[in-house]
């Protein structure tokens, strides 16, 4: 069984000690392919380079998350073209709108999306993409590019069915996390992981955050790891009533064909070369 972790913050700080044993665990535990998330002019230069260093198992996104739009200048946005203009950048984001901390102010984080909104329709690239608490403008500039833009996928869905629907009229595709094994937050989400349409469900850890709350036992750090990833297929499975080997086949096409990943086979899988970020 071969997965595809969609989103893993994997040049976070909390990787350097035991980055290598991380992606070997990750392979062990049927990770065949991971695509590192962009989240800041610095973490996306890191990412790409990480995929580099990993051809073939690594891939990145480029972008700017909400929380620092406020860094977003003239000098970030030719960084991202630069980026999103290499082989191993296969995204733009994670970008989009997050009115829940208020890390940065809405015009700022409107202003950012859009930016980045015409760096993907420029390059022709995917967008991987972000809301909290922010759906109306950010559907709304969206649909002010609708038609101009690409594959999109929104990650790391949280949100309630309105939502949901909205994304799925608009041919995106939908990431889960193991927000749906949290028995308080996310019981919702085993219903409407139903309504999403077999060939547009892409599953992820974004780790380390996320530790599905249902691991056990529990890893004494807390830390969320790609190893995981299979742990959220089962859940996923279980709720749309599948094989968690059915799921794994599913997601892991349809995030090959969303990122233009290329088949990875289980040998070149377990081969790991050593480099830490």
């Amino acid at each position: 069984m071969q997965l595809i972790d969609i989103g893993a913050n994997l040049t976070h700080e909390s990787f350097r000690a035991d980055f290598d044993a991380v992606l070997e665990r990750a392979r062990a535990h049927g990770v065949a392919q991971i695509v590192v998330t962009g989240a800041s002019a610095g973490g996306s230069r890191a990412a790409r380079e990480l995929a580099r260093a990993h051809p073939g198992f690594l891939h990145a996104t480029a972008g700017v998350h909400p929380h620092h739009a406020h860094e977003y200048d003239e000098a970030t946005d030719a960084l991202l073209r630069e980026l999103v203009a290499t082989p191993e950048v296969k995204a733009v984001g994670e970008t989009g709108l997050d009115y829940f901390r208020h890390l940065s102010p809405h015009a700022a984080q409107v202003a950012a999306f859009e930016r980045q909104l015409s760096i993907a329709i420029d390059s022709g690239k995917p967008l991987f993409l972000h809301q909290r608490d922010a759906h109306a403008d950010f559907i709304a500039c969206l649909d002010n590019v609708q038609g101009r833009i690409g594959r999109a996928v929104v990650h790391c869905f949280t949100g309630e069915r309105e939502e949901l629907v909205a994304y799925l009229d608009r041919g995106w595709y939908i990431g889960i996390t193991g927000w749906i094994c949290d028995e308080r937050r996310g019981v919702h989400l085993r219903e409407l992981v139903k309504l999403i349409p077999a060939d547009r469900l892409l599953i992820e850890t974004d780790a380390p955050y996320l530790l599905p709350r249902d691991l056990h036992p529990k890893p004494s750090h807390r830390r969320n790891e790609p190893m995981y990833l299979a742990h959220v297929c089962a859940a996923v499975a279980a709720a749309r009533g599948e094989q968690a080997e059915a799921t794994a086949r599913l997601t892991t096409a349809n995030a090959r064909a969303f990122f233009g990943l290329a088949e990875i086979a289980a040998e070149a899988a377990r081969a790991i070369p050593g480099s830490r970020p």
